[in-house]
């Protein structure tokens, strides 16, 4: 039984893990967002410790299992799907191990985003499961899919590297700097994050991204829209995942349009359009 849940797509055992695996997927996506928002993270923290612990557990037996009863046996480790297994669970486990050379608050929040990339695994379920009658569900899933893992990606970069800028560990510790250089008896400046490439100062109301999912807002207007809407980034790295992301909107719509096309050719003709 073990074996068909890793093997064998026809099989109950198989479809029920996969959508197991899904579900961690989504949850443990989530609850990324959620923690970076510092008051909820904080509420709720051992209950996303909890969450996250399962859902690495779990993707660790899929791991292991696809290693053990892949025709390639540990080649599958070195394939595409087997690196994107292993990106889903690393993070968290270098995490834990709290190495000296991790200490660095900038790392430990490089390790806590790229958690994000086990959004990843779902291409697999996109394929796992074979040929569908239903090819109308399977455009769906499809479009959803790729929706769901720009968006989490999309909005995650950008948390990091423009939000990363104006974090509150970033302003305490900028602040502290700027104390304790000034004269005695005189005042402080105030610490003012800069883009590392350009060196502009980035003011109080152009920061933007203090949590992954006031990114998603953004991410999604980008996506859908010609314009950045009430939120844009000012970093030269911001603009980048900005201009990724608005490329990427572009094959969102493709496929959109390809899934709508494929519906109505069904619902008026009853045959799908030729590829």
């Amino acid at each position: 039984m073990l074996k068909l849940a890793f093997s064998d797509p026809h099989s109950g055992v198989f479809r029920v893990w996969n959508k197991l695996i899904a579900l961690l997927i989504f949850v443990s996506c989530i609850v990324l967002a959620l923690d970076s928002i510092p008051e909820v993270a904080k509420d709720y923290e051992h209950s996303f410790s909890v969450i996250e612990w399962f859902s690495v557990a779990i993707f660790t037996i899929d791991y292991f299992g696809h290693i053990a009863f892949s025709e390639k046996k540990w080649r599958y480790a070195f394939t595409m799907w087997g690196i994107i297994d292993l990106l889903s669970i690393l993070p968290s486990y270098l995490m834990l191990l709290n190495l000296t050379a991790l200490q660095g608050s900038k790392v430990l929040r490089l390790l806590r985003v790229a958690r994000v990339l086990r959004v990843l695994k779902l291409a697999r379920m996109m394929t796992a499961n074979g040929k569908s009658t239903n090819p109308v569900l399977d455009n769906l899933k499809i479009y959803f899919i790729v929706l769901f893992s720009v968006l989490m990606i999309s909005s995650t970069a950008m948390f990091f590297v423009e939000g990363e800028l104006y974090s509150p560990e970033v302003m305490v510790a900028g602040q502290q700097a700027l104390d304790q250089k000034a004269a005695p008896g005189a005042e402080p400046e105030k610490f003012m994050p800069t883009d590392p490439i350009t060196g502009n100062a980035i003011p109080e109301d152009k920061r933007f991204f203090t949590s992954i999912p006031t990114a998603m807002w953004w991410c999604i207007v980008t996506l859908t829209t010609t314009g950045y809407g009430d939120m844009f980034p000012v970093t030269v790295g911001g603009r980048l995942v900005a201009a990724v992301t608005m490329l990427l909107g572009l094959v969102l719509f493709g496929i959109l349009l390809n899934v709508i096309g494929n519906t109505l050719m069904l619902v008026l003709f009853g045959e799908k359009t030729k590829e």
